[in-house]
Formats: structure tokens, C-alpha cells, sequence
């Protein structure tokens, strides 16, 4: 019995033993684990840290090597800028030589005159005393004769110095106001391309085009209707075609139809929705173009609704040339002019850039642009001096200061460039323009559309006010009008839509 305690009492201490034994064996291969893994860790880091050094340093040549690119190419475009400033400066030197050159020549033959009215004076003078000698006249009755007998003697010499002068002094002139023109145009070179009367959308997929027709055609007709122009769709491969003389309508389409591809969904009431957006989104637009191209000319001081105005000159068009780029294009042109001129640079920019502004509303406001932009500019509180400039631009006001005969060269030389205009293109625009009006000033009429070249004259009427046969009846009457007041090719078909669409909600 008293073995069996001792017995019980060194097992347990074995145990103890034992356990603890096991205990810091099994810590010490823990730790062995975890140590490792900790070296893993590191070594894993070391090598991404190496890669990542890697890839900082291919990137970095890599931006070396395109700064040097970029550096050789701004180096090769200064040199060009040097050398054509150096030739422009040759050049003026010739000129500005041949110029002293002409001053010296008339210094000369004004000195010569001087001269010869000095001999003149003195024979007078002779004269006087000789014929008082012999005559025994007084000095006025003298002095009468002789200049009686110098005029007889001189008069067509001295007629033909100042008709020499004259002639002279106009060549002078002409070739020093060629010269201005000429420098403003080449200091000022732009490109023009012509406006057209087409867009063109590409399609990422040709199967984007079913969708866009859609299910007997019903999304390409919500989009004519809601747009104003044509779709035309299997004309060329991954393409559609916008067609329309307006460039706003083909804007507001070409940017409705980017919103639905991007969208995926295709189908009448998305395209309502998306057609809205992109009218909401041409009208930021139209102020954001208009701030751009005064801030262009160096003008910061214009109404925000002039500027908004300005905007919308980006979608007009004359003879083929962006309206807006004309005016830009002036503003620059008469600023050069002006300082060549030593007058008014300010008001001859402002004029220029905004002598077309009634262009902006001439569609839809009766007038001609010079007389709507005369109200618009003294509407919104734009300076006297500026309107007299602008108003005279097609001599329909007589110039009153120097500036008006400024904006009216530099409109001239714009608008006369080589390929900046195609009347044609004018002629044709105006007939849709009257095509469309004539259908508008029906009663009942919504909108109407000139479409396919103006061979189709497509009018949405208001349901309430014109029911079925009084749409037949409509496009009798409108197809007869245009038979009365307009001069076209071929024939036109009127087509009138009626169409009814009832919505309501359930609460």
C-alpha cells in the first residue's frame, strides 16, 4: 500500500517529465515552420520587389527614349519656325528697302519742283522789274501779267508732275494695302473642307444593323421621325449613313445613335429617351464651342448669350463653309490687318468674329442675318462701335469707320479662298429649307422634314387637329403649293404621318 503512492507519484512525475519534453520538442519543430515560412515570405518578396525594379526601369527607358523622340521632333519644328522666320525677315527687308528706296525717289522730284518754283520766282521777279522798266506798270498790274504768262507757260508741265505724283502715290498704296493682305493670309493658314450633307457612322458589327432597322422596321423610323433625317443603312458594309442638309439634326442622330450602340438596347422608347439626351448634350455643347472659339481670337469679354449664339454658327453652313470657321477665320485675319493699319484691333476682332451672328437665328426669325445681328448685339449690350463695324460687312450700310472696312475685307477674303464655298451646295440647301417651310405653314403641322435629296417631303401632324382624311387632304394641299412657288428637278413625294400614341399609369 505504501508502494503504491510512491508508485503513482513517480509515474505521475514521469509524465510530467515526458510531457514537457514532447512539449518543447513540439515548439521547437513549430517555430522550425514558421521560420521557414517567414524565409519563403521574404525570399517571395525579394523577387517581386526585384520585378517590380525591372519594370521601373524599362518603363523608365522607355519615357527616356520617347522625351528624346518628342525633344527631336520639337527641335526639327523650331529649326523650320527659325528658318521660315529668318526668310520673312530677308523678305521684309527687301521690301522695307525698295520702300526707303521710292520715299528717297519722291524726295527727290519734290525737291526738284521746289527748285523749279525757286528759278520760277526768280524770272517772275526779273520780269516784274524789266516790264516795270520799259512799261512803266505798276508792280500789281506787273506781277499780274507775269503770272498770266508762267501759267500759259508752265501749266501743262505742272499738270503733268502732279498727275505723275498721283499716279505714283495710288500705285504706293495699292501695292502697300497687297502687301498687308498678303502677309494676314500667310500669317494666318488654315484648312478648309467644305461642309457636306452626309455623316458617317461606323458600326462595330455588321449584325448591329438588324437591330438598329429593328422588327419591320420600327426602331430606323422612330429614329427619322424623332430625328429629322435618313438612315440609310446597306449602302456600304459596317456603315451607316446620316443624311440630312441640316448639320444639328445629323449631330443630334449621329450622337443618338452612338448612345444606343454603346447601350445595346434598340427599340422605340429607348430611342425617344436617347434622342432627348443627346439634344440636352448638343446644347452644352453649343456653349462649350461657342467659349472655345472666343477664347481662340483672344476675346473674354462677350454675354453668355452671345457666346451660346456663337455656338450655334458651328452647325450653320454658307455656300458649303462652316459659318463658324468663317468667322473665326475673319476675326483673325482683320486683327492682322488692323494692326498693320494702326487702328482700333479690338473692335475690328470683336466685329469680324461676330458679323455673322444673325446667321444663328435667320432660320427661324424672318430678316436678313445683317439686320438680326444688328439687334441681337444691341440687345444684349454689345458696344455702338462694333455694330457700325459688322452692319456694312455686305455694303447694305455705308462704312462709317475705318474698322467697317476692315471686317468687310477680311469677310471678303475668307469667304473668297480657293474651295472655302460651293454655291451649288447654297442653292440646294435653300430649296430644302423651303421645302420644309412650306409644309410648316400648314395648320396642324408638327414637323416636317425634306429628306432623300429633297425628293421626299416627310410631315408629322398633330393627331388632335388633323384626322385621317384630313392628312390625305393636307398632303394634297402641300404637294400643290409646291407645285405654285417652287422650281425642282423630277418630283417630290409628300408623305404625311399621323400617329397616335396613348400612355397612362397605373397608381
Amino acid at each position: 500500500m505504501t508502494q503504491n503512492p510512491i508508485l503513482l507519484v513517480g509515474l505521475l512525475l514521469a509524465g510530467l517529465i515526458i510531457g514537457y519534453f514532447l512539449r518543447q520538442y513540439i515548439a521547437i519543430k513549430g517555430r522550425g515552420g514558421i521560420e521557414q515560412k517567414i524565409k519563403k515570405q521574404l525570399d517571395e518578396a525579394k523577387a517581386k520587389s526585384a520585378e517590380l525594379i525591372l519594370e521601373a526601369q524599362e518603363k523608365s527607358v522607355a519615357l527616356i527614349g520617347e522625351s528624346k523622340k518628342e525633344e527631336r521632333g520639337r527641335k526639327t519644328q523650331l529649326d523650320r519656325l527659325e528658318e521660315r522666320l529668318l526668310n520673312k525677315e530677308e523678305t521684309l527687308e527687301k521690301e522695307l528697302q525698295g520702300i526707303r528706296a521710292k520715299e528717297n525717289k519722291l524726295n527727290d522730284s519734290l525737291e526738284n519742283i521746289k527748285n523749279k518754283e525757286g528759278e520760277l520766282e526768280g524770272l517772275q521777279k526779273q520780269a516784274t522789274e524789266q516790264i516795270q522798266k520799259v512799261a512803266n506798270l505798276s508792280p500789281e498790274e506787273a506781277k499780274d501779267i507775269i503770272i498770266q504768262k508762267a501759267r500759259e507757260s508752265y501749266q501743262k508741265e505742272l499738270s503733268q508732275s502732279i498727275q505723275k505724283l498721283e499716279k505714283e502715290r495710288r500705285d504706293e498704296i495699292e501695292k502697300r494695302s497687297l502687301d498687308i493682305i498678303t502677309t494676314a493670309i500667310q500669317r494666318y493658314s488654315r484648312s478648309h473642307v467644305s461642309e457636306i450633307t452626309t455623316t458617317i457612322f461606323p458600326l462595330g458589327s455588321e449584325d448591329l444593323k438588324g437591330k438598329i432597322i429593328g422588327r419591320e422596321g420600327r426602331n430606323i423610323k422612330a429614329l427619322e421621325r424623332l430625328t429629322g433625317v435618313e438612315f440609310i443603312i446597306d449602302e456600304a458594309p459596317d456603315y451607316v449613313v446620316i443624311s440630312s442638309f441640316d448639320p444639328m439634326r445629323r449631330e443630334v442622330a449621329r450622337l443618338s445613335l452612338e448612345k444606343l450602340v454603346k447601350d445595346g438596347r434598340i427599340q422605340p422608347a429607348r430611342i425617344e429617351e436617347k434622342v432627348e439626351e443627346a439634344k440636352q448634350e448638343i446644347n452644352k455643347r453649343i456653349i462649350e464651342i461657342g467659349e472655345e472659339s472666343a477664347f481662340e481670337v483672344g476675346i473674354y469679354d462677350l454675354p453668355k448669350e452671345i457666346i451660346q449664339l456663337l455656338g450655334r454658327l458651328h452647325f450653320r453652313t454658307s455656300y458649303g463653309q462652316n459659318v463658324l470657321v468663317h468667322s473665326i477665320e475673319a476675326a483673325h485675319i482683320a486683327s492682322m490687318i488692323a494692326s498693320e493699319l494702326g487702328v482700333n484691333v479690338d473692335i475690328a476682332k470683336k466685329a469680324s468674329l461676330l458679323h455673322d451672328i444673325g446667321k444663328a437665328i435667320d432660320h427661324e426669325v424672318a430678316g436678313n442675318h445683317v439686320e438680326l445681328g444688328q439687334k441681337i448685339l444691341r440687345k444684349y449690350g454689345v458696344s455702338e462701335d462694333i455694330v457700325h463695324a459688322m452692319e456694312a460687312h455686305h455694303e447694305d450700310y455705308p462704312f462709317s469707320t475705318p474698322e467697317s472696312f476692315i471686317v468687310a475685307a477680311a469677310d471678303a477674303l475668307s469667304a473668297a479662298r480657293p474651295g472655302a464655298r460651293r454655291e451649288n451646295l447654297e442653292n440646294y440647301v435653300k430649296r430644302l429649307q423651303e421645302l420644309e417651310k412650306i409644309a410648316v405653314g400648314f395648320e396642324g403641322v408638327k414637323n416636317a422634314y425634306a429628306i432623300s435629296a429633297g425628293r421626299e417631303l416627310r410631315i408629322f401632324v398633330i393627331p388632335e387637329k388633323i384626322d385621317d382624311f384630313g392628312a390625305f387632304q393636307l398632303a394634297k394641299n402641300v404637294a400643290s403649293k409646291i407645285e405654285s412657288e417652287l422650281k425642282y428637278p423630277g418630283e417630290i413625294k409628300v408623305n404625311v404621318i399621323r400617329e397616335i400614341k396613348a400612355v397612362e399609369y397605373a397608381k
